[in-house]
């Protein structure tokens, strides 16, 4: 009677134990629905208008005056130098030009006619902008601006973190993290934090990776100094609480355990 009832107990201890391995085997395989981006169909998901950066102050503008007048046109143009480290120090040798930069009334201050208000304008709004102001000096010119300080910054649980300048001033979410080296495994993909300076004022989007939605977010085109950040999952959280000088304890407890568990199911 003593054996079956110990029998018996085994048993059941042989089935709680099943029962939490298939528990932990369905975790993992509702984590991995996670781990998945842009779920759904997309096709039907609708797309943002073709992006156009916005100015804003601290942006450090280069302007090119082109007509075919060019004595005409050298007043209006900085001249190209050799800089052996370029702005922002992102990258180093490279040729580039002194900017115009957007103070924080929202001007730059531009050769012979002086203050004009950029700050709040699309490129092709600035453009006509200035093509009104040259017309008592210039017969119909071609004007080129670029941002030369467009960057994002992305941080958190990506495999390269950093400031990334952007050349062709248009980069979408999703393209920053590829270029920040995509998300750990330890990152929470349905939580990520857009930082975007509005008028002066910083402000918060959560965007979640995993939906189409994202398509047709606010921040899906990221604007110049936009931060994004991506949260660690509660793993990476409760990892980082282990160190060297616990190893030992944590072994001596686990240790404890095993020898309990296997005194019970004697």
């Amino acid at each position: 009677m003593l054996k079956n009832h110990s029998e018996t107990k085994k048993i059941n201890h042989f089935k709680l134990i099943s029962i939490l391995i298939v528990f932990i085997l369905l975790q993992s395989c509702a984590n991995k629905k996670n781990l998945i981006y842009f779920q759904g169909s997309i096709s039907d998901t609708q797309n943002n208008q073709s992006y156009s950066p916005i100015f804003k102050s601290d942006d450090l503008l280069s302007i090119n005056v082109i007509s075919l007048d060019e004595a005409a046109t050298k007043p209006f143009n900085m001249p190209v130098v050799f800089n052996n480290q370029s702005l922002g120090g992102y990258s180093q040798g490279n040729a580039a030009t002194y900017g115009y930069l957007i103070d924080s009334e929202g001007n730059i201050d531009f050769p012979v006619i002086g203050k004009l208000k950029l700050s709040g304008l699309t490129r092709q709004e600035a453009i006509l902008y200035l093509k009104e102001q040259l017309k008592p000096y210039l017969n119909n010119p071609n004007i080129l601006i670029r941002i030369l300080n467009y960057k994002v910054t992305v941080l958190g649980e990506v495999r390269n973190p950093g400031t990334f300048t952007i050349p062709n001033e248009r980069i979408t979410l999703p393209e920053a993290i590829g270029i920040a080296g995509d998300l750990q495994i330890t990152a929470i993909r349905k939580n990520i934090m857009v930082i975007r300076d509005v008028n002066g004022k910083k402000t918060e989007t959560r965007v979640d990776l995993s939906s189409k939605e994202l398509f047709s977010s606010p921040v899906y085109y990221l604007q110049q100094n936009d931060v994004v950040y991506i949260e660690p999952n509660r793993a990476k959280i409760n990892s980082s609480v282990i160190n060297v000088s616990n190893v030992s304890l944590i072994i001596s407890v686990i240790t404890l355990f095993t020898t309990v568990a296997v005194l019970f199911t004697r």
